[in-house]
């Protein structure tokens, strides 16, 4: 059945003798990278790794250099689907999630193993609003037929289900070339599903699971960076390298395809990552998986690092900068100036209220949105320097559990075992390294302030007192004990 807001459109349309393809609404390409880092890209100012075709993206587009997600992947992936932090929606990390059975103390779990079912989805949003809507890669926001991306909201649908970068397996099943990479692979189902619908408005979702460990990438490509000269403030990983050329080349094939369809001065490009870069796994075991796992020998260093995200502090997987801080690139021609940056302070809980405007559909009632349009920002630099964003990771991981506020130029961190808070300025201190509560204690006083309304009105969980508490053992991992139900 037609969308009742596109059949009133058509109408129209015959009546006042408009072309309709000029009432068309813009078309929405997003790809989102899986762990890559906010300093790894070339346009961000990285001399090692390469990535053309972000280059060119961002050439006629909107590069931001203030754009935030959560610290790991389901949370991220959770608020984008429903415009609210993750804190709220009640997936805050991993799914299932992080356990230290020893620690200090016992961190919360997920209200459910899944985004929740009373969530109307950023699919089912565009779908109502008349758009096709196709979801192909990583979800990791449940795994059961009634929590897949094609019973939430997407009209076409493959997730990837395990299997590596190079024998990848798919929920609904999907026969790929054989020996085609993942990345590939996802490529290709997003330029299908374009094709198929390049009649209607559509909005494709590709979710790669590159850059994220284990690391494994095309042998030629490995070869090209371990030759290439290194850079003495980066990490210079080949593997890592290679892997974001993957992505890079996604890319490229996708803009490509729109230009070839016809579509691309009514289609919207974006660039995104779901966290932080991993400096190296929380386990501290090596990273390097495949074909790939002889690429550096036993003892080298950089078999248990992937990148380093200076000058921001730490990575995945932390509420410091380098955990959160992430690319953002917009392409819309004729909206947004080629070539430009924006200062903006953004986040993933901005897609939702973002799409929404941009398909003129009304937000879900009932449905707290806690996000912002970044029309203003995209199409008339507007912003709020002042801007508010939280980000709370009550979990053990490469850090202790925390909860954060970043507003303005300001950030508050606080450590949920220890209940102390770190104040840093992060105009002067982007790298975090010198806390600022003694000398400002007022500044303090008013994040702290903002930071506990946030949590109470959010219902943001935090860790209790461990009875089982056991220093000789505190730092062993264990499987989290809610990891089976309700998935």
């Amino acid at each position: 059945m037609m969308n009742t807001k596109l059949h009133t459109l058509m109408a129209a349309c015959v009546l006042l003798a408009v072309p309709c393809m000029a009432q068309k609404s813009p078309n929405i390409v997003m790809i989102m990278a899986d762990d890559l880092g906010g300093r790894d890209l070339p346009v961000y100012g990285n001399r090692f790794n390469e990535a053309p075709h972000i280059d060119r993206l961002a050439k006629q587009g909107m590069l931001f250099h203030n754009a935030y997600a959560a610290p790991v992947c389901s949370a991220t992936r959770a608020s984008i689907q429903s415009g609210q932090y993750p804190a709220r929606v009640g997936i805050f990390d991993f799914i299932p999630g992080h356990w230290r059975p020893y620690e200090e103390v016992t961190v919360p779990h997920h209200k459910v193993q899944h985004l929740p079912d009373d969530i109307v989805t950023l699919g089912d949003v565009m779908q109502e609003a008349g758009y096709k809507t196709g979801y192909f890669g990583k979800w990791h926001l449940g795994r059961n037929a009634k929590r897949l991306p094609d019973a939430r909201g997407y009209d076409a649908a493959h997730i990837y289900a395990g299997g590596g970068f190079y024998k990848p397996k798919f929920v609904p099943a999907y026969k790929a070339e054989k020996g085609q990479r993942l990345s590939d692979t996802l490529t290709g189902m997003g330029i299908e599903f374009m094709k198929e619908n390049q009649e209607e408005p559509f909005f494709l979702f590709v979710s790669h699971y590159d850059v994220h460990v284990q690391l494994d990438a095309d042998r030629d490509l490995i070869d090209k960076y371990l030759k290439k000269e290194t850079d003495s403030d980066y990490s210079c990983n080949a593997v890592y390298a290679a892997m974001i050329e993957h992505v890079d080349k996604s890319v490229g094939e996708i803009m490509q395809a729109v230009e070839d369809l016809g579509l691309a001065d009514n289609t919207i490009f974006i660039f995104y990552s779901d966290n932080g870069g991993v400096d190296d796994r929380f386990d501290r075991k090596p990273l390097l998986g495949g074909d790939s796992q002889d690429v550096y020998p036993k003892g080298h260093p950089l078999r248990f690092i992937a990148t380093t995200n200076a000058p921001l502090r730490a990575g995945k997987g932390t509420l410091y900068e380098g955990g959160i801080r992430v690319p953002l690139i917009v392409k819309w021609p004729g909206k947004v100036a080629a070539g430009s940056t924006s200062e903006a302070i953004v986040s993933s809980v901005d897609f939702f209220p973002t799409f929404v405007e941009l398909a003129h559909e009304e937000r879900p009632e009932g449905q707290v949105l806690d996000g912002f349009s970044m029309l203003p920002a995209l199409t008339e630099n507007k912003f709020d320097p002042e801007r508010e964003v939280f980000t709370h990771y009550p979990v053990y991981h490469h850090e202790q559990p925390m909860s954060a506020l970043r507003k303005g130029d300001w950030k508050i961190v606080e450590n949920q075992v220890s209940g102390e808070f770190d104040l840093y300025n992060l105009k002067y201190d982007v790298g975090e390294m010198t806390d600022l509560k003694f000398s400002y204690p007022e500044k303090t006083e008013e994040l702290k302030k903002a930071l506990g309304q946030w949590q109470s009105e959010t219902k943001a969980q935090r860790p209790v007192a461990n009875a089982e508490f056991d220093a000789s053992k505190r730092y062993e991992w264990g499987k989290n004990p809610n990891r089976n139900v309700a998935p």
